[in-house]
């Protein structure tokens, strides 16, 4: 069983790798046997990370990228590429998820930015990336989605576009890259990484799920870790709830 875990000789890159769910998941896959390159628009706090990912033996390439902005996208394929030869995984996790006042009052240049970071740039990087898996050994991209996508509320209706917007696109990637790459979503629920600093008091201790609160950010790592090892050898195109059964 172990095994299917491993991911040694794997190259995993993962987007908004600095913190919260995206750092979790970096440094479960370096202690899994992977090279990780990890991108933020915040080269210093990659940095950090990178430090951490070289600590447990692994080597790592941290990058200055905003997703939302194809220049920079491009710009991270060819370094990871420079850099390994090769990517295995891919986690498409950075986001933003703004509170507008009112729909009405949602400028423009605030609609553009949520579809740019949240849709956007996880298409080009799984079209670039995707098609270079394809011709090559194969690998897994995992799409970091949201609970909005599936339970919309007023107040983040870009965001929960942009989000169920993503979830058509594993469905698109799946098949186009198929059999060689296996594309999946994880629908994630509310974790207390460094956001929820902003929540109500209460909201960081209770909420309407099955579970009944908050996940610990390390909370993502079996289902990253599954969908990104062999063990999930069979599964693609699908959704994967991680959010503690909300209702």
């Amino acid at each position: 069983m172990t095994d299917l875990f491993s991911l040694e000789g794997k190259v995993a890159l993962v987007t908004g790798g600095s913190r919260g769910l995206g750092r979790q998941m970096v440094l479960a896959f370096a202690a899994a046997g992977a090279d990780v390159v990890i991108a933020s628009r915040k080269i210093e706090a990659c940095q950090e990370v990178a430090k951490d990912v070289e600590a447990l033996g692994r080597r790592s390439l941290p990058v200055r990228c905003h997703v939302g902005k194809w220049d920079d996208i491009d710009s991270l394929v060819e370094a990871a590429y420079a850099e390994f030869g090769k990517v295995d995984v891919l986690v498409n996790n950075a986001g933003m998820s703004p509170l507008a006042p009112s729909s009405a009052q949602t400028g423009e240049a605030l609609f553009d930015k949520i579809i740019d970071v949240n849709f956007k740039g996880p298409f080009r990087l799984c079209a670039l990336i995707g098609e270079r898996m394809a011709a090559g050994e194969g690998g897994s991209i995992i799409n970091i989605s949201s609970s909005g996508a599936l339970m919309p509320v007023p107040g983040f209706g870009p965001y929960s576009g942009a989000k169920a917007g993503l979830n058509a696109l594993t469905h698109v990637f799946a098949r186009e890259y198929a059999p060689k790459v296996r594309v999946n979503t994880i629908s994630a629920g509310p974790f207390l990484t460094d956001i929820a600093q902003s929540w109500p008091e209460k909201a960081r201790h209770v909420i309407r799920s099955a579970a009944g609160r908050p996940g610990a950010p390390s909370e993502i790592i079996t289902t990253a870790m599954y969908l990104a090892s062999p063990a999930s050898s069979y599964t693609t195109a699908s959704l994967i709830r991680v959010d503690g059964g909300l209702y």
